[in-house]
């Protein structure tokens, strides 16, 4: 799983819809699509670095291209 420092869940929900995600919920978690993946992420600061990696995974998408988002 690819590694990803923490960073805070306000932050990746941003990068995230700058890459075509859009929030479909919130609740404790905020569930993010782009029509064809679902992710979920988690609402604490900050998010564990392997979590962030399995969610970046999860949303298509590799290290370096969400890190360009940020």
């Amino acid at each position: 799983m690819p590694k990803i420092s923490g960073i805070n869940h306000l932050r990746a929900v941003r990068a995230l819809e700058k890459g075509g995600f859009r929030i479909v919920r919130q609740g404790k978690h905020i569930v993010m699509s782009d029509g064809s993946h679902f992710i979920t992420i988690p609402r604490h600061n900050p998010v564990n670095a392997l979590t962030m990696g399995g969610i970046v995974k999860d949303a298509g998408m590799s290290v370096e291209e969400f890190r360009n988002l940020l």
